[in-house]
């Protein structure tokens, strides 16, 4: 099974906010997932993420692969912390 860190919509129209989750990747944007690991509001000023690092370093020592836009919010966690 090819896992995927990736975003899902959730919000209203015009507010989105997104879940970080563990998915497979064949499954649709906002469809089944294995676990949420996080959240991201783009709308929100200053920090505007929350990611639990330790979740992501397992998922993707066992092979999972992070999407472009997890990997820039990944990247700002381990920065902030």
């Amino acid at each position: 099974m090819a896992v995927a860190i990736r975003l899902r919509r959730e919000g209203n129209r015009n507010s989105p906010y997104y879940k970080v989750v563990v998915a497979d990747k064949r499954s649709p944007r906002d469809g089944k997932f294995i676990e949420i690991i996080g959240s991201y509001d783009p709308k929100k000023p200053g920090v505007n993420f929350q990611v639990d690092v330790a979740r992501v370093d397992h998922w993707v020592k066992n092979g999972a692969q992070m999407s472009d836009t997890v990997r820039s919010i990944v990247k700002k966690a381990r920065q902030a912390a």
